[in-house]
Order: C-alpha cells, then structure tokens, then sequence
C-alpha cells in the first residue's frame, strides 16, 4: 500500500470518529410528542463555519480534510528529511573544533622551527597529512588575507592603516577560521584596513 492510500484511509477513519449519530425520532414515548416538538424547536440552526461553504457536500469536506492532512504530512516529511540531513551533515562539528586548535598550536610550532632541522621537517609533514583528513571530512579553510571583509566569515578584532591598501580589506589573520559543509563553525579573527 501507498504512503499516500495509508494517509487517505487514516483520514477517512478520523472522519468517521468525528461523525455525530443523528438522534432516532422514532422511540421517543407518544406522550412525550410535545416534549419532542419542543425540543426540536429549540435547537439552534446549525450555522456554516466561518470560511466554509453551506452547500459543500460531504464528499467535498472529506476531500478538503484529505488534502489538509496530505499537506501536513508532506511538511512533516521534509521538516524530518531536513533534520536529518543536518545531523548527519553537521555530526563532526564539535570534533573538527577540537581538531582546529591542535592545528593552530602546529602552526606556531612550524613559524618558530630552525631551518634545515629534519625532526621539524617531519612535523611538517604531520601537519600536513592532518590538514588533509579534515579537507577529505569537508572543512575548509576560510580565505581571508587580501580579501574585502565579511562578516559572515572573518571577525573583526581591529583596524589599521595600511599604504596601498583601500578600506575594508583583511590585511592579517590572526587566527584561521574554518566552515564544515559550507557552516562557518569558527570564523577567521582579522585586521581591517581602515
């Protein structure tokens, strides 16, 4: 059975629940017939709801409750499918944070080693291989030397003047920033020409 003929018969089982049994005229006691005719009289006229059609048939408002329910389904169906593929997109977020740090601490290491020193080369080489795990596992670096400042990407922690160089343009990083699956999860800290 189809998801949608499982949708059409859960609804038309809610509108038989939701129908109300017209009372039997028919058993009430004959000295009761005024009684009957009374109460009959005093029931309010059944009033359309605000928005509904009077001469809708019953068929229509199945129709219209089927197609309401179909679309709440639907919605349901992609919200999960959204949520899903979030968490599955976004799982090693706070692992490749961890990882970003460790990264940054090589780097300075690799800024102050001595040339010609093969145990620093080596190292080098580490770091290296580990940057390349996290490209495989969709984080990116952030490009920010020489590019025009963004605030979705680079966090302004200061401006300078620098010669040659027009206003609002990244002239330092001091710390890289990152995006996995295109989420920035750390941005780039930045110096801003003024």
């Amino acid at each position: 059975m189809t998801s949608n003929e499982e949708v059409k018969e859960k609804a038309e089982e809610e509108l038989k629940d939701q129908e109300i049994p017209e009372e039997d005229t028919a058993e009430q006691p004959a000295g009761d017939e005024a009684a009957g005719e009374k109460a009959e009289s005093e029931k309010p006229e059944e009033k359309p709801e605000a928005g509904k059609n009077p001469e809708q048939t019953a068929e229509q408002v199945e129709s219209e409750r089927y197609q309401r329910l179909f679309a709440e389904f639907s919605n349901y169906k992609r919200r999960t499918e959204k949520e899903k593929s979030d968490l599955y997109a976004y799982a090693g977020e706070k692992f490749a944070k961890g990882l970003l740090d460790v990264i940054d601490n090589f780097e300075r290491a690799m800024d102050a080693k001595p040339e010609g020193d093969k145990f620093a080369d080596g190292m080098e080489l580490i770091l290296v291989q580990l940057k390349g795990v996290l490209e495989k596992n969709n984080v990116e670096e952030i490009k920010a030397l020489g590019e025009p400042f963004d605030p979705n990407f680079h966090n302004a922690v200061m401006t300078e003047a620098v010669e040659g160089t027009e206003s609002g343009i990244v002239t330092r990083v001091m710390q890289k920033g990152y995006t996995l699956n295109g989420k920035v999860i750390r941005p780039a800290m930045v110096a801003v020409s003024q």
